[in-house]
């Protein structure tokens, strides 16, 4: 069975924006009675409600779910499932927000708290009975999601393996770095001595020949005074 009744509505103060009522054949329409649970609903969130929660009111469940000050509240037979219904209200808010968004840009909260008729938003009542479709069939629902968690996992198992290879071939580079590194500290000790030596090779060309020649005249000076 899909959804029986979608509103979305203003937390401050209850005000309703855009609402539905299942048309679906063989589902019987929602009362009077129903709609009046609806409101109260409403009426009675505040700041620091719960952010979503179900409520049981005979065959019949509501659940709701906050998100930037507004809320998503749907009422389905208490046989939905209560997993599914939570994931239809998270697709409609963000189907609601993302069309507030484009057609308001980012004054869409201005347009969201300064509302002051009901239905402000009735325009995107065709969004909500696309969604109402969708979720007709819980089992179809749970199986698409299934199928599309699988693909997210398989997506995520893909960028996990492609993280480790990018790691594991970041691990290799950095080896190769430290090879290199070591290869040159190698290399820098050799050329040190290299160049005290080529230092020391300059030096004696330069200053070699006034020292043999200052032995020289030692010598000779010694030969003559001292023999």
């Amino acid at each position: 069975m899909p959804p029986l009744l979608t509103q979305v509505a203003r937390v401050s103060d209850g005000l309703p924006l855009v609402a539905n009522t299942s048309s679906s054949s063989g589902v019987a329409p929602v009362t009077n009675q129903s709609q009046q649970q609806a409101k109260q609903i409403l009426r009675s969130l505040m700041q620091g409600s719960p952010s979503r929660m179900s409520i049981e009111s005979g065959p019949h469940t509501f659940y709701y779910l906050v998100r930037e000050n507004l809320c998503f509240l749907s009422m389905f037979e208490s046989s939905y499932p209560k997993r599914v219904a939570f994931l239809y209200l998270d697709e409609v808010a963000d189907a609601i927000l993302a069309e507030l968004l484009q057609e308001f840009q980012n004054d869409w909260r201005v347009q969201v708290d300064t509302a002051a008729r009901p239905f402000r938003f009735i325009h995107y009542d065709p969004l909500l009975q696309k969604k109402c479709r969708e979720f007709q069939d819980p089992k179809q629902v749970q199986s698409q999601n299934s199928s599309r968690l699988q693909d997210d996992l398989s997506e995520i198992q893909g960028i996990m393996k492609k993280n480790i290879d990018e790691l594991l071939n970041r691990g290799e580079q950095l080896e190769h770095v430290s090879n290199v590194s070591r290869e040159l500290q190698a290399k820098s000790k050799d050329f040190k001595w290299g160049a005290k030596k080529l230092t020391w090779q300059a030096r004696l060309q330069q200053y070699g020949p006034f020292a043999a020649g200052a032995i020289f005249v030692v010598f000779v000076l010694y030969m003559k005074f001292f023999r």
